[in-house]
């Protein structure tokens, strides 16, 4: 099986496991938007980014450290494994532990801050399953993985269709989110056991190694996060908990988006790696422009068509009280198409070893969204978030893309563009004068349409089709530590 055909095969297994866990997911959103309402909604919206804070303090990058740290020669695979997921497990436990403590001193009413409580514990299982997941993509074993995911999210729509339908109010969802946690991760931690005997290790030498990669890329990922975030938390302290619940609604569909791109790229990461260590400067090259092409052909039809089918969408996913929120995901989608194309050149970051040296931008764009978010939101609700949530984005991945480009001294060609937006506008011809058909059937038909445009302007090519679709073997090349 050649590269492209492992990558396609991982991709294609994620993205079928993603697809099915997407409709659960927006099923779940749909029920906890219809039952909790705006004020509701825009509570359990406060919870999770308020622990979202606390978990940037936890995150570290460590699910990057992995693929670096178990590809090192000079660690076995289980030492290096076994002294992340320790380190993890304690970093989580400190960090998220303090959050209950914290929030004491803010002003939200009970519900939030019992309910911030309860979620503490599902930020920690999730944080202990972002270190395995990291071995999975390491091995280009992901079929556990989409199993895992699809069992968690099945297990929380149950429990929330329950918990609705039996009136049992917001703490019962959280502890919902709790209970699908758990299952997505004892799945993952069963899955892993095939290639990793999981147990706690202390090598403090390998613990100095875990800190010196994961200090700048912590730093990075939490001033990220910071600026992504502090926009609900200052939402929940300015404004109402409804215009928490109408801002949020639609970033929960968005998340979902997101996770499908960093699927893609983290699968694409090892190969990077690789490449660059190797000095195949030519090989790498190769991999990236493809990366971006086939990024950008998803991102710009997405801004596009989301422009047409944005208040439809959230009117069925999350019902009649979050109409509101199809004009903030008209603005927002510019954000997730400029994360969609960054993420390859966040993961370069990395590859390149460069993460010290966007530590300063990080710093830069938190101080200025920061800024942007007190003056706005006070004044402007939601509209000052999202806006200047693409301001944010924009301004990072300027950083990230000089930094890349720098270093390897090489610009992706951007032929990709003209063909994307040729294809986008039968797309958008035709969502157009569909505006009052289903939202569902109107995605479905804009999706063949610009699959065959994008198709005849030759942004996909037949033999990168071929290549994927075909069966015969192939010279095998290596891939980190292993062979494919």
């Amino acid at each position: 099986m050649s590269l492209t055909q492992k990558i396609a095969y991982n991709t294609i297994i994620q993205f079928l496991g993603k697809i099915l866990g997407t409709i659960i997911g927006v099923l779940t959103i749909a029920i906890m938007t219809r039952y909790l309402g705006q004020i509701g909604f825009g509570q359990y919206s406060t919870i999770m980014a308020y622990l979202q804070l606390f978990a940037i303090l936890v995150d570290m990058g460590l699910s990057l450290t992995v693929i670096k740290l178990i590809s090192d020669p000079a660690y076995t695979k289980d030492a290096a494994m076994n002294n992340i997921f320790t380190f993890r497990f304690f970093s989580a436990l400190i960090f998220l532990g303090l959050a209950p403590l914290v929030v004491i001193f803010f002003p939200y009413d009970n519900f939030v801050k019992i309910g911030i409580a309860i979620a503490a514990l599902s930020f920690f299982i999730s944080s202990l399953n972002q270190i395995l997941i990291g071995l999975f993509q390491k091995e280009l074993k992901l079929n556990g993985v989409a199993i895992a995911e699809v069992s968690g999210r099945f297990v929380l729509l149950i429990l929330v269709a329950y918990f609705a339908f039996t009136d049992k109010g917001l703490l019962a969802i959280v502890w919902a989110v709790v209970l699908g946690s758990l299952i997505n991760f004892i799945l993952n931690y069963f899955f892993a056991r095939k290639f990793v005997k999981i147990k706690f290790a202390f090598d403090w030498q390998i613990w100095k190694k875990i800190f010196y990669i994961t200090w700048p890329l912590a730093l990075s990922i939490a001033l990220n996060l910071v600026y992504f975030k502090a926009d609900t938390i200052i939402l929940s302290l300015t404004r109402s908990q409804a215009e928490v619940g109408i801002y949020n609604a639609p970033y929960r569909v968005l998340e979902i988006l997101i996770s499908f791109i960093y699927i893609f790229v983290g699968i694409i990461f090892p190969i990077l790696t690789t490449a660059w260590a190797q000095k195949n400067i030519e090989r790498f090259k190769d991999i990236f422009q493809k990366t971006f092409d086939a990024l950008v052909m998803v991102s710009l039809p997405m801004v596009f068509g989301t422009f047409f089918v944005a208040k439809n969408l959230m009117l069925l996913i999350a019902g009649p009280e979050f109409l509101a929120s199809g004009d903030i995901l008209k603005i927002i989608i510019i954000a997730t198409a400029i994360i969609f194309v960054n993420s390859l050149f966040g993961y370069t970051i990395v590859t390149l070893d460069k993460q010290r040296q966007i530590v300063g931008a990080y710093v830069i764009v938190a101080i200025v969204s920061l800024v942007g978010y007190l003056l706005t939101i006070p004044r402007y609700g939601y509209y000052g978030a999202a806006i200047f949530t693409v301001i944010s984005e924009a301004m990072i991945f300027g950083f990230n893309l000089i930094i890349v480009i720098r270093t390897i001294k090489f610009w992706p060609k951007l032929a990709i563009f003209p063909k994307t937006i040729l294809a986008s506008i039968p797309m958008c011809i035709i969502l157009y004068f569909l505006a009052n058909f289903n939202v569902i059937l109107q995605i479905i038909i804009a999706t063949i349409v610009y699959g065959i445009f994008i198709y005849l302007f030759k942004g996909i090519s037949k033999e990168f089709i071929k290549e994927i679709s075909s069966f015969k073997s192939e010279p095998k090349q290596a891939i980190i530590d292993g062979t494919i």
